[in-house]
């Protein structure tokens, strides 16, 4: 077992969100699975606040937010005081987000054509290892701007 993964998705995303859940257990993740398998509407920015608050119980290694377009549940989740959600849209992205940003969460949208598959760039960010110095003082930074 690797760890744990909270993953959320709204009714943009179903069908995206099964198939990472597979995804994650298939790579030895267990996952805390707080989205919807049923395309009735429901408010992305509650599937990002269940996700961060859960996240934040300690324990998980990251998190994983869908919605149609990936933008709405990520900019929630940002609001949230000590998360670094990305939304990468390739594997370059999405390792660089890891390694020099240290996301704490990563973002799709299940109604996005994406250059690369969704896992592929989801392996790209859980394979990178933050490398800390420089970036380091540039999230601290970062993180200094929440509620200014």
């Amino acid at each position: 077992m690797k760890g744990k993964v909270v993953l959320a998705n709204d009714h943009g995303a179903v069908e995206l969100a099964a198939e990472v859940k597979r995804h994650l257990e298939e790579r030895g993740f267990e996952v805390k699975y707080l989205g919807i398998d049923h395309e009735e509407s429901v408010d992305y920015p509650d599937k990002a606040e269940e996700a961060v608050n859960e996240y934040r119980k300690g324990g998980y290694e990251f998190g994983v937010l869908l919605c149609g377009t990936g933008i709405g549940i990520s900019v929630s989740a940002n609001k949230m005081k000590g998360v670094r959600c990305a939304l990468p849209q390739t594997k370059y992205a999405a390792e660089m987000t890891k390694r020099h940003n240290d996301a704490n969460f990563i973002a799709f949208g299940g109604r996005i054509e994406y250059p690369q598959p969704v896992t592929e760039i989801l392996d790209a960010y859980i394979d990178a290892s933050f490398e800390g110095g420089r970036h380091a003082r540039r999230i601290e930074k970062m993180m200094a701007l929440e509620g200014k």
